[in-house]
């Protein structure tokens, strides 16, 4: 089992940044790749960017150029620099760590952009 922790998200003017961050623990020889993806109401689960093993990323067209994903493999941590932030980028953040015929989520964290 692997366990994710997200935390940074928040509330911020359009035009502004956060950073989230999603810390894994347990099982983490397991994980070949790590994610967010993001839900808004009344939409769909989208994924927003990954960043493979290999340190491959691709990210949500809606997103390129201003939003950054990494890692830090000593930490078992993801971070999602998000700039320029728009109020349709408001949505519930989720981790997302795949491996091998797993899949794992955080709880999810909470983004809001005011215009």
């Amino acid at each position: 089992q692997v366990q994710l922790v997200e935390s940074g998200g928040g509330l911020v003017q359009a035009r502004g940044s956060l950073r989230l961050s999603c810390a894994a623990s347990g099982s983490i020889f397991s994980i070949n790749g790590m994610g967010w993806y993001r839900q808004a109401p009344g939409k769909e689960r989208e994924r927003v960017a990954i960043i493979t093993s290999s340190g491959i990323t691709i990210y949500l067209d809606a997103v390129k150029g201003r939003f950054t994903i990494s890692r830090d493999n000593a930490k078992n941590t993801v971070y999602l620099q998000m700039d320029s932030l728009k109020p349709e980028d408001t949505a519930v953040y989720f981790c997302n760590a795949y491996g091998v015929g797993k899949n794992y989520w955080g709880q999810g964290t909470q983004v809001t952009v005011s215009s």
